[in-house]
């Protein structure tokens, strides 16, 4: 990496969000680490080992613009500047279409999507007055903005979303150096994923335990992004485990 960068990544007490942090942290980034849970965050900042002066836990519902703005503050006051957001933050909910309660659609399309919007906004505004201009926001999309598992509407219809947004930024920003890509996982093998890899419900209705991959993969990948320079965009990544049915008919 040329010069010191500033990330942001939502989501970072856990799973890819955790191990993106930490990627980003051992390649010289700073960053500042977002979630809901405090404890979290300070773990993730403790498993950063020799880079923990370079990470700053901020507490943050991502659904809240008043949270996200002081997000952006703290970090903007601490380190500078933002050059970087990962925008990773995600939740779901399993449930037959029919049954869905609109307090379950609304949960998972405010973390998703909303929450996505706030914190792209907000790196936005930043990324637009910041001098040198311009920086690059990551979106997690997920191989479900593309296809479907069975009974995962709210989820998949806000990932579908994302590619909508993703595509917004990538426009808008261009007077500005703005960069935004998405990058879209399928199957790393997180906590919140436990399932996958033990057995979960396939298109016909039959349960499979699915092939997983390691999730540092996955943020060496954010890593390779963020490195770019801003002439230079990957505008959609898939990173997935290969032999998970995905491609045809799996």
């Amino acid at each position: 990496m040329a010069a010191e960068k500033i990330a942001v990544v939502t989501g970072a007490g856990s799973g890819i969000g955790r191990e993106a942090a930490l990627a980003l942290l051992a390649h010289g980034y700073k960053v500042a680490l977002a979630g809901r849970k405090l404890d979290a965050l300070q773990e993730t900042v403790r498993l950063a080992a020799d880079y923990t002066a370079n990470a700053l836990p901020v507490a943050t519902d991502v659904t809240d613009a008043a949270s996200v703005a002081a997000l952006f503050d703290a970090t903007v006051r601490t380190f500078g500047r933002v050059d970087v957001l990962f925008n990773n933050a995600g939740t779901g909910v399993g449930a037959l279409f029919e049954d869905l309660t609109i307090e379950q659609w609304r949960s998972v399309i405010d973390v998703n999507l909303t929450g996505s919007f706030l914190c792209a906004q907000a790196a936005f505004r930043q990324m637009k007055a910041q001098r040198p201009q311009g920086g690059r926001i990551i979106n997690n999309g997920s191989i479900s903005a593309y296809a479907p598992r069975p009974d995962s509407a709210p989820y998949t219809a806000s990932k579908h979303a994302i590619t909508g947004l993703t595509k917004c930024i990538s426009l808008d920003g261009r007077p500005y150096d703005i960069a935004c890509s998405q990058i879209d996982i399928g199957n790393a093998r997180t906590a919140m994923a436990k399932r996958i890899g033990e057995g979960i419900k396939q298109a016909n209705g039959t349960m499979m335990a699915e092939a997983t991959m390691d999730p540092v993969h996955v943020a060496n990948a954010i890593v390779h992004i963020a490195d770019l320079p801003l002439d230079v965009n990957v505008q959609f990544m898939t990173v997935m485990a290969t032999k998970m049915p995905f491609v045809g008919r799996g």
